[in-house]
Formats: structure tokens, C-alpha cells, sequence
């Protein structure tokens, strides 16, 4: 199994760069494999641009492999987004891993200037106008349904060749299709449930198999928002708490975490695990900074090594 961390990234008040800095410091100390954020443009919950808060912490850390899921990049220019994510990929010396998304339907479109009608199409042709931004070529060509782009210079180009890895999100069956043809993993949400995300897992490995593509070389995850308390109804709450703050009153979304006790936390986690994780992102749900390191403690001293 492998095991990553959740970055903190509300702000309230005033950025706590020196607690996030220790934050950062611990999670390799405890060998955790990467640290990862998530987008919301738009919403109540206070939460710091993905990918400029991943080159801060990119200049705190030496190994974390710094992780975004998912970028709604339908809502973005495919130029202006690959030469940020470029960016972080240079500023980490290429420990980027960089996950995409469609959003949905019930995304607010309008406000971006995207046509609902057309942001699945807007969304395929934008990852292959990234594709080739971030290619060998040091001018690119591109001519589609929503952009002409010819013969334009365009460096520098990402350390990870061909590009960092691309991860997927999505749980119809047309998404999931979509994330082997074009992806190299899969992350399930962490707005999803365990059962939602074991139906993923046998439509990612169905593709795979009638795709060609190796399993071995596609990695499967999932982020799960999670609480750990002595006390079981404490840590319930906490955890809802967090959700809310994130998710507001999302329908659904009291069904998906795991919280308990450090024996609890384990049984949920066993379950991802066995519906067909090899990849666990953990996500605490504190408030702050210090919430958050006392969980990924927690995690790391009481919960993974009962997952080994």
C-alpha cells in the first residue's frame, strides 16, 4: 500500500506559512508519499489556489511528491494551465502528479464562459492541446473545435517526460472509459462512498482489459476524508464538521468519511483497501493547520501500521 497526506489549504486569517512549513517537514519524516490539494473556485469554504499553494510547497520539500485532484480544467485556458502546472513540475524538479476532471454538469459554467452543452468536448480537446503544449516539440500546432493554435513557441516544458502523471477523477461509466483512454491513474473522490468507488474499480479494470493497458502501470486511489478521536460520536462530529466547511450541505456527503477511533479509522480503511485501493490519499478534515498535524500523527503512529 501506499500512503499519502492531505495538505492543508483553508485560510482564514492569516496564512500560517511556518506551521505549514512544519507540516510539509513531518509528512516526509513519516514517509508519507505525497501531499495533495483540491480545487474549489468557487464557494464559501476558504481554501487557497491549488497549484500556487503547491509551489510554496514546493520550495518546503525535498521528496513529498506534490499532488492536485482534481483540477475541473473545463473551467480553464488548456495554455495558461499547462504553463502553471509546468511550473510547479519545475519548481519541484518534477514531483507533480496533476489530476483532471470534467465537473460535472452542476458546474457553474456560465461563469467562465464555458457552454454546458460542450464541456465534455471543451474538456478532451483542452487535455490534448496540454498534451502537446507539454510535448518535445519546441513549436506547436494545434487546430480544433475550440482553438487554433499554429505554429507557436512554447518552452520551458515540464521535467516529468512526456508530462507529470495524469490522474482521473469520475464515477459514470463514460468518465471512467474516458480516464484509461487519456490518464495514467485513477483517484475515486473523497466525496464518494466506499461502495460507489469499489463499482468504479470494476469499470477502471473492465477498461483496462478491453483497453490493453497494463494494470500494473495504472494506479487505483482514493482520497478518503477522515477523523481520528478516542471517543467515537467526538470524532463523527469533528469529521462532519470538516465536511461541511468543504461541502456545505452537499447532499450525500454525511455517507463518506470514516472516523472513530484509531481501530475504527483502520476497519474503514481496510474496506477501501479490500473494494480495490493500492493507493490511499487521507484526507483529516481539521479546521486548521495544528487540527491537521495532530491527525496525520495520529494516522502515522496508530492507523497505517495496522493497514501493513
Amino acid at each position: 500500500m501506499r500512503f499519502s497526506i492531505a495538505i492543508p489549504q483553508f485560510d482564514y486569517d492569516r496564512f500560517d506559512g511556518d506551521g505549514l512549513r512544519d507540516y510539509l517537514v513531518r509528512a516526509e519524516q513519516l514517509g508519507f508519499e505525497g501531499g495533495w490539494v483540491l480545487e474549489q473556485i468557487i464557494g464559501d469554504a476558504p481554501l487557497l489556489a491549488p497549484l500556487e499553494l503547491l509551489a510554496y510547497c514546493a520550495a518546503c520539500t525535498e521528496r513529498l511528491r506534490l499532488g492536485v485532484a482534481v483540477l475541473v480544467t473545463s473551467l480553464h485556458d488548456p495554455l495558461q494551465l499547462a504553463s502553471s502546472v509546468t511550473a510547479v513540475d519545475r519548481l519541484s524538479h518534477g514531483r507533480l502528479d496533476v489530476g483532471v476532471g470534467t465537473g460535472g454538469g452542476f458546474r457553474r459554467f456560465a461563469a467562465f464562459g464555458i457552454e454546458k452543452d460542450t464541456y465534455i468536448s471543451y474538456f478532451t480537446e483542452g487535455l490534448k492541446l496540454m498534451k502537446a503544449a507539454w510535448s518535445d516539440d519546441p513549436r506547436v500546432t494545434f487546430h480544433g473545435r475550440f482553438r487554433d493554435v499554429d505554429d507557436v513557441p512554447i518552452a520551458p516544458k515540464p521535467v516529468q517526460r512526456p508530462h507529470p502523471p495524469i490522474w482521473f477523477g469520475g464515477l459514470a461509466p463514460k468518465a471512467l472509459a474516458r480516464a484509461v483512454r487519456l490518464g495514467d491513474s485513477f483517484l475515486g473522490a473523497g466525496s464518494s462512498t466506499t461502495e460507489a468507488f469499489a463499482g468504479a474499480v470494476t469499470v477502471v479494470r473492465r477498461e483496462l482489459d478491453e483497453q490493453r493497458k497494463d494494470p500494473a502501470h495504472f494506479t487505483i486511489g482514493k482520497r478518503v476524508y477522515l477523523m481520528v478521536d478516542d471517543d467515537a460520536a467526538r470524532a463523527r462530529e469533528r469529521v462532519l464538521a470538516g465536511l461541511r466547511r468543504i461541502y456545505g450541505k452537499m447532499p450525500g456527503v454525511d455517507d463518506v468519511p470514516v472516523s472513530g477511533t484509531p481501530d475504527d479509522v483502520a476497519r474503514g480503511l481496510r474496506e477501501v483497501i479490500d473494494a480495490g485501493a493500492g493507493y490511499l490519499l487521507l484526507n483529516p478534515v481539521g479546521v486548521d493547520v495544528p487540527e491537521n498535524r495532530e491527525q496525520m500523527e495520529r494516522l502515522a503512529a496508530e492507523v497505517i501500521p495496522q493497514l501493513g
